[in-house]
């Protein structure tokens, strides 16, 4: 009777970082798309919300901490157990990065406000954007179901978002390139732009830690990149 009571309690510590990394992850998906929205529709009170709600998600990853160390102590788990919490461990840093990388979109927004977005630029973040937080949200839904096809499918698909953000580096670098008026604008959304780029490789980073946490195994070969920003300026 007593060891079932003990594995009952175990589970609950569990799913109660399960239920943690759930709660984080909608509220970086929230974040990062409302980020996006007051950048090209210039609302600084969305924006400003965004940037409070980042002290929730920090707290979230705090309390994840507490509780993982809390539960290593005491029941001091191995093999897939471990792997569980120190998988989690893992997800809810990315988690916490995804949610500054949302703060700091925000925070460019007053920036850009009394210009304003150029409206074939604003088409080039969302698109960006839609990218990355589909990404974001399928690799939360793996998290759920432990598809080891779904996570490496995921993972596969990282340089679809690398190569939107090369593209969208050339236009922001043909703006400022035709009208040294742009440069200032659009030195911030070169700046957002990557932001949300680099959603995609922490959601990637997601996806590798499930497939750990599954298998107990690393994903075979190195990650797929299409990222060739940094050769467009030798290039030019």
């Amino acid at each position: 009777m007593a060891s079932t009571h003990i594995l009952s309690a175990y589970d609950e510590e569990l799913q109660y970082l399960t239920r943690r990394i759930s709660e984080m992850g909608g509220l970086a998906e929230q974040m990062c798309l409302d980020a996006v929205r007051a950048l090209v529709n210039s609302d600084s009170a969305l924006a400003q919300k965004v940037i409070s709600d980042d002290v929730i998600l920090d707290n979230g990853e705090r309390e994840i901490q507490e509780k993982a160390i809390i539960t290593i102590a005491r029941r001091q788990p191995v093999a897939a157990d471990l792997r569980e919490i120190v998988g989690t461990l893992r997800i809810a840093a990315d988690l916490e990065r995804v949610g500054d990388l949302g703060k700091n979109t925000a925070k460019r927004v007053i920036a850009v406000q009394g210009t304003g977005v150029p409206r074939k630029l604003a088409r080039g973040l969302e698109h960006l954007s839609d990218l990355a937080l589909v990404q974001l949200k399928e690799v939360l839904d793996v998290y759920v179901s432990r598809s080891i096809e779904k996570a490496e499918a995921i993972r596969l698909r990282d340089e679809e978002i690398d190569a939107m953000y090369t593209s969208l580096f050339r236009e922001l670098l043909t703006y400022m390139m035709e009208d040294p008026r742009n440069i200032t604008t659009c030195t911030h959304l070169l700046f957002c732009a990557k932001n949300i780029e680099r959603i995609g490789d922490h959601a990637t980073n997601i996806a590798e830690t499930i497939y750990y946490m599954t298998t107990g195994a690393q994903p075979e070969g190195e990650r797929p990149k299409d990222d060739s920003s940094n050769m467009v300026g030798a290039a030019g």
